[in-house]
């Protein structure tokens, strides 16, 4: 059997912050891991602390309120989302694949991303909903990874039906993501037989964002310019 040829994507982390930011850290790391077990409302700034080793007045020297550490880990989520992007969908790891294949392991890599980081995502989204400037934060991620897999699949738009291929691209994702939110993180299904692993999970969204685009299941088919030169030569 050949080996598998899609790239292995991973979420990227920054570097080792200097000795001066050791605290806020360790503080962000310590709500990042509670926010993911209970959520954010019943985290409480006695909770975090106490995880971080740290004291109620240092984090007050940081932060104005809750809040404030709301704002500060959606910044760090949003600059190793848009790391991880960009590492992720780099045109030259891509070589040889067609949109079948980069679909499969971006709606994969998604779902892995979503389970690990449900708690934490969940908070945000639901601040997304009241706060504007949540909004605009995601806007812009959201623009970040339009313009990143835009660059992939219009590389390869031989393969896709659809036009306008760069609207196509924006509702296809925006299709996965609202997906993803729906069932992963509030468990909202029309139907109760609707039940799925996350293996299941990222093949239906896979395949329906592919049957979207209309690229043909298989290895990448030809553009019709190809299509008729070969029958030409073929006589």
């Amino acid at each position: 059997m050949s080996p598998d040829p899609t790239p292995r994507l991973e979420w990227i982390r920054p570097p080792q912050q200097a000795r001066s930011q050791d605290t806020l850290d360790r503080i962000l790391d310590a709500a990042e891991g509670l926010v993911s077990e209970k959520g954010f409302e019943d985290t409480t700034v006695a909770d975090v602390v106490a995880r971080a080793g740290s004291s109620v007045g240092a984090f007050y020297a940081r932060f104005h309120d809750k809040d404030g550490l709301l704002y500060a880990l959606y910044e760090r989520y949003l600059a190793q989302a848009m790391a991880t992007a960009d590492v992720a969908l780099e045109p030259s790891r891509w070589e040889g694949i067609g949109v079948a294949g980069i679909l499969r392991a971006v709606t994969r890599f998604l779902v892995a991303i979503y389970r690990q980081q449900e708690g934490l995502i969940r908070a945000f989204v639901i601040r997304n909903h009241t706060d504007g400037e949540f909004r605009a934060r995601q806007a812009r991620l959201s623009h970040h990874v339009n313009e990143g897999l835009g660059r992939l699949l219009l590389a390869r738009v031989d393969e896709v039906r659809r036009e306008p291929y760069e609207r196509s691209v924006a509702f296809g994702l925006a299709m996965v993501f609202a997906t993803l939110e729906g069932l992963m993180l509030f468990g909202e299904t029309r139907s109760r037989d609707l039940r799925l692993t996350d293996d299941e999970l990222a093949t239906e969204l896979a395949t329906a964002f592919l049957a979207y685009l209309g690229v043909p299941e298989g290895p990448p088919s030809p553009s019709p310019a190809k299509r008729r030169k070969r029958k030409e030569s073929l006589g």
